[in-house]
């Protein structure tokens, strides 16, 4: 039931508007059943709604409409129209238990939901996480995401490669059917000409000469005539011009400048065919008869533009003599040699007709694109091979300059006429290549800078002791007896370890060191680094003497040792001499020790007064320090007057093989006998016989293997000259320590000079197999000169391998590539030269090289081989790898070349003892 102001709301709301059709009438008749006595409905309208309320409604997808205001009131509309109050009570109650059902089940429904969402917020929070965290799903999703897009990637490349090569064998195939129609429609014009010249040049019948004479008059046949001057000239012109054609063709091709016969030829028979006058006349006229160059003066010889044409036959018959490498440029150089001959050939191969408009053109374009290939290649290339030839120039001076004074040996007038032929034949190259003022501008240079790096090396300062005078020009009357020799018994036992590290080397030393180079001098650097220990050693001894009272005998030893030393510089019988003898005396000192009077300030004062009358100039700051120097302790006072004297006594010992040098080398090689018979003439040379006999069966079996290679020469016999220089490479170049058992007793004095050679010869092989390596993958020429970074690696350790990486980068820029495989390489060169070893095969080549050279100019016996094999060194060198150490290897041959000299003169009778056992030994196996 509504109440009457409920009904009032609703028809002045929205609801009043829905239902337009109930009137007053109606709206107080509904309102006024509501207070009167409710009746039934007649049975058809009872049966009616009854019937309507059994059915069921539908989800709370209707439900809103139930509880809208427009619904309300539309059911409150019909109820009060269809009146009887039991009918609306029903209605009413079924309609209230509907909707409470309803309500009930949503209810029900969303009690569930809300408990299932609460049982899986329950389960995910009991849950244990999982160990992959929201960055590592991340970055899952993200490699997942990069394998999926590299493997687009790659489909997409191998796609577009596919795609490319089919593009290229397209282009190919269509090149090629270019190619083939071109050939045939050249081919057939040349035989269409062929066909009309046959046809020009043939009687043709006249047409009337068929004809019946009885009815025709005789026909006369005309003779054609030009019609003036100028088409006559035209037409005689163009006859010569044919006729000259064939000849100078058929001349030309009866040089037989093919690339089959090219091929066929040695590319020294070649070279020599391609410079003769002839050849070179012919191919100028035919080039110039062609239009491929412009109508100069020039002959063939001259004419540089020739010579670029016929080097096209060289590069493509012999390309391994005449390119260095298979670079990129080289490639392209010899595809456009290609391309040049295939344009010539069907011009000249065809005497009898005209070339085509179409033919020249190409050949024009052909013979432009080889001409700027091969400037560029040669620009590149004069580089290398004026450095080369420089270097050959240059050896070969320092060649002359060393054997120039030789005037007894008559080893000057052996090398004369080499070296000068030599030396024209590269002077000429280089006018060649450079041209006359600049060959000779750099020539003048470059001997300039050798003569001053081998010239003498004068000290800083006059090195020549003031109280020395010159000594007598009486070989027998120069000493050759070391300075420590002269030291007391006393002091010797009391400076044991001073006997032990000899101040200066031994007699013998110095004769063998002054053979082999007449500018020796004893080195100071060394000998003072190791006097600093000794001195060292012997203050400690002294201090721990003087802290025990036992160091009086330290003192008169030090003294009397001084005294002895400063005796040897001065001339006897002169005023200093008397001077030092009376003032050092050491029974004298040794009595003042005694009674604990001797002064060390009168000691100092007396040598410091002393000493700079003795000393050279070149001294008097050393003198100077030590004057000034006051310090307290007088230990290291001596110590330091010590070491001072030592260089005095090294300056004065230098000066004396200065002055006595000339007479001394005329006793070196006696002396070195004399010493040699005394310390091994009753014992048997057993390490030298092992060592001739590894040399000996290491060249039979070289001889051996190129015998069966090749058939066997007069350089293939074993000679004992051969057998000594190979023994000698072999203890010279080698990248292990040398074992004292496999230097021969002979060359006992060499084995120091023979482990730094291998020192030096296993970091040069190093270093060069680096440098090689970045060539080849930076796809640079290997004969190129890298000397800076080769400087820069020669003093870096072998523990740093990116130090070596970065001596490259320093003046190259690597790309990441590159970089890295340089790394790994290098990195497996530097361990074998940390372990002394070979393994690597670009060290094992490099050192087999350096040791083939080496011996190679050591085994030259004949001036002419000599200079041969010095003027072609830098060549051989540069194409091995090993541009960089040119000078260093020509340096360690020298030095071997002088030591074989000495030692082969000097222990002769020995050698020849041995090489005499070993030949009864292996007649007697036999």
């Amino acid at each position: 039931m509504m109440h009457p102001s409920d009904s009032s709301d609703l028809e002045t709301g929205p609801s009043h508007n829905l239902h337009p059709s109930i009137t007053e009438e109606t709206q107080d008749l509904m309102m006024s059943s509501d207070n009167d006595t409710i009746h039934a409905p007649p049975p058809h309208i009872a049966a009616r709604f009854a019937k309507s309320s059994t059915l069921r409604r539908k989800s709370s997808a209707a439900s809103s409409r139930r509880n809208s205001l427009t619904s309300h009131h539309s059911s409150r509309s019909s109820r009060s129209a269809h009146g009887g109050p039991y009918s609306t009570h029903i209605a009413q109650h079924l309609r209230r238990a509907s909707i409470i059902e309803s309500r009930k089940a949503r209810l029900a429904d969303r009690a569930a939901h809300a408990e299932q969402v609460r049982l899986r917020a329950a389960m995910a929070k009991a849950a244990p996480r999982t160990s992959i965290s929201s960055e590592e799903r991340a970055l899952a999703a993200k490699q997942a995401r990069e394998k999926v897009l590299a493997q687009v990637a790659a489909t997409c490349a191998e796609e577009v490669k596919r795609a490319k090569r089919v593009a290229e064998d397209t282009r190919e195939k269509k090149a090629a059917e270019h190619l083939k129609l071109k050939e045939d429609m050249v081919e057939r014009l040349a035989e269409a000409e062929k066909r009309r010249s046959i046809l020009q040049q043939s009687q043709r019948r006249p047409r009337t000469a068929t004809l019946p004479s009885v009815d025709e008059k005789k026909v006369v046949t005309k003779i054609w005539k030009p019609k003036d001057e100028n088409e006559a000239a035209k037409i005689i012109l163009k006859a010569w011009r044919n006729g000259k054609r064939r000849r100078l063709v058929s001349d030309f091709l009866g040089l037989g400048l093919t690339l089959e016969n090219i091929q066929k030829t040695s590319f020294e028979d070649v070279g020599s065919l391609l410079n003769q006058e002839k050849v070179l006349d012919l191919t100028t006229r035919v080039l110039k008869f062609y239009g491929v160059q412009e109508d100069t003066r020039e002959i063939g010889s001259d004419n540089p533009a020739t010579r670029t044409f016929l080097s096209a036959f060289l590069v493509l018959g012999h390309p391994a003599q005449v390119l260095s490498s298979e670079g990129e440029q080289e490639k392209d150089l010899m595809e456009k040699a290609k391309n040049l001959l295939l344009s010539f050939e069907p011009i000249i191969t065809n005497p009898a007709s005209s070339p085509l408009a179409s033919q020249l053109s190409a050949l024009s374009e052909a013979y432009t694109d080889f001409q700027t290939a091969f400037s560029a290649w040669k620009h590149r290339d004069s580089s290398v091979l004026l450095g080369s030839m420089l270097a050959q120039f240059v050896e070969l001076d320092a060649i002359w300059q060393s054997v120039k004074d030789d005037k007894d040996g008559h080893v000057a007038e052996d090398y004369r006429a080499g070296i000068q032929h030599n030396q024209t034949l590269l002077l000429v190259r280089l006018k060649r290549l450079a041209g006359s003022d600049k060959a000779m501008k750099m020539i003048r240079e470059a001997i300039r800078k050798s003569r001053k790096a081998k010239g003498k090396r004068k000290p800083p300062g006059d090195a020549r002791p003031r109280a020395t005078s010159l000594p007598s020009t009486d070989a027998s009357a120069v000493s050759l007896t070391p300075i420590e020799a002269s030291v007391s018994d006393t002091a010797g036992e009391v400076l044991g370890s001073r006997k032990a590290a000899p101040l200066l080397p031994d007699n013998r030393t110095i004769m063998h060191e002054l053979a082999i180079n007449k500018e020796y001098r004893i080195d100071i650097k060394p000998r003072t680094d190791l006097r600093e220990n000794v001195i060292q050693t012997v203050s400690e001894k002294m201090r721990q003497g003087l802290e025990s009272d036992f160091g009086d005998i330290f003192i008169v030893a030090m003294a009397e040792t001084i005294r002895e030393k400063l005796l040897n510089l001065v001339v006897p019988g002169k005023s200093l001499h008397t001077l030092i003898s009376d003032s050092l005396d050491t029974t004298l000192i040794a009595d003042q020790v005694k009674m604990g009077a001797f002064s060390y300030q009168q000691f100092f004062s007396f040598m410091n007064s002393l000493l700079p009358k003795i000393c050279a100039p070149v001294r008097d700051a050393e003198v100077k320090a030590l004057a000034e120097d006051q310090t307290d302790d007088p230990i290291e006072r001596l110590a330091k007057l010590n070491y001072v004297v030592d260089l005095l006594s090294i300056d004065h010992a230098n000066f004396s093989l200065q002055v006595n040098a000339p007479l001394l080398l005329k006793e070196a090689i006696s002396y070195e006998q004399r010493c040699f018979e005394n310390g091994f003439g009753s014992q048997t040379l057993s390490r030298t016989s092992q060592w001739w006999l590894r040399a000996k069966g290491k060249m039979e079996e070289e001889n051996a293997r190129r015998s069966s290679s090749s058939t066997s020469t007069t350089n293939n016999r074993t000679t004992p000259s051969k057998v000594y220089m190979q023994g000698l490479t072999e203890l010279a170049i080698g990248v292990v320590d040398l074992q004292e058992s496999d230097v021969p007793e002979t060359l006992e004095l060499d084995r120091g000079r023979m482990m730094r050679m291998r020192a030096d010869t296993l970091r040069m092989v190093v270093i060069s197999a680096i440098l090689l390596t970045a060539k080849n993958l930076m796809r640079r020429d290997v004969r190129s000169l890298w000397k800076d970074q080769a400087q820069r690696m020669w003093d870096l350790s072998f523990e740093d391998p990116q130090a070596f990486i970065s001596a490259i980068e320093s003046r190259y820029a690597l790309p990441p590539t590159t970089k890295s495989q340089l790394s790994g390489t290098v990195e497996r060169i530097l361990l074998d030269g940390r372990n002394q070893r070979t393994s690597h095969p670009v060290v094992k080549v490099l050192l087999q090289k350096l040791k083939t050279h080496v011996y190679t100019r050591l085994s030259a016996s004949s001036a002419d081989e000599r200079v041969k094999a010095a003027s072609t060194a830098s060549q051989v060198l540069s194409s091995g790898g090993m541009a960089e150490f040119v000078v260093q290897i020509g340096a360690l041959v020298d030095e071997l070349q002088k030591v074989a000299d000495v030692d082969r003169e000097a222990h002769g009778k020995w050698y020849d003892g041995i090489i005499e056992s070993v030949s009864q030994d292996r007649n007697a196996g036999e």
